[in-house]
């Protein structure tokens, strides 16, 4: 079972991968420094930390997608997101901005160069079941677009304010 599947409402993942740290650089360009800052409600995370939590996911995501491929019927280690989050404010945006973009430029080489069959393997998360390691990428795109649309409607309200 993938919870992200349902934002890619039918687009390619690796269409959706490949453009994300476009967005993200205009999105905290359109917002700036001071409203990267500003937290969307309580208890929320602001736009900086969003793109901090992106940098960490493309982590896990690497890691994935390596030990998928190394071994036969990979079991994923969940993380505990807000744990992490623990360390961003000690993070600018650019950086970690910096981070995700050179990871995910690492990850989309990997993707790129699976084949079909390769991307059929399975692996197993234990939250969500056995699923392949086309579904991991799924999961990077709809993961991304999910967080896109909360910067999106960061930047509307901080424009509107």
């Amino acid at each position: 079972m993938n919870p992200y599947a349902r934002f890619l409402e039918n687009r390619d993942p690796a269409e959706v991968i490949a453009g994300t740290a476009r967005q993200l650089q205009k999105l905290i360009e359109t917002l700036g420094k001071e409203r990267s800052e500003q937290a969307p409600a309580p208890g929320k995370w602001n736009a900086r930390e969003i793109v901090c939590h992106l940098a960490d996911c493309e982590i896990a995501f690497a890691f994935r997608l390596r030990q998928g491929l190394a071994e036969d019927h990979h079991v994923m280690q969940p993380f505990d997101q807000e744990k992490w989050a623990r360390t961003y404010r000690n993070y600018d945006v650019q950086a970690a901005l910096g981070v995700f973009r050179a990871l995910r430029d690492w990850n989309l080489a990997l993707i790129g160069s699976l084949t079909p069959q390769t991307l059929a393997k399975p692996v197993t998360h234990p939250e969500r079941g056995e699923h392949t390691l086309g579904v991991i990428v799924e999961t990077m795109a709809g993961h991304d677009i999910n967080h896109i649309r909360q910067l999106e409607a960061i930047a509307g309200r901080s424009q509107a304010a």
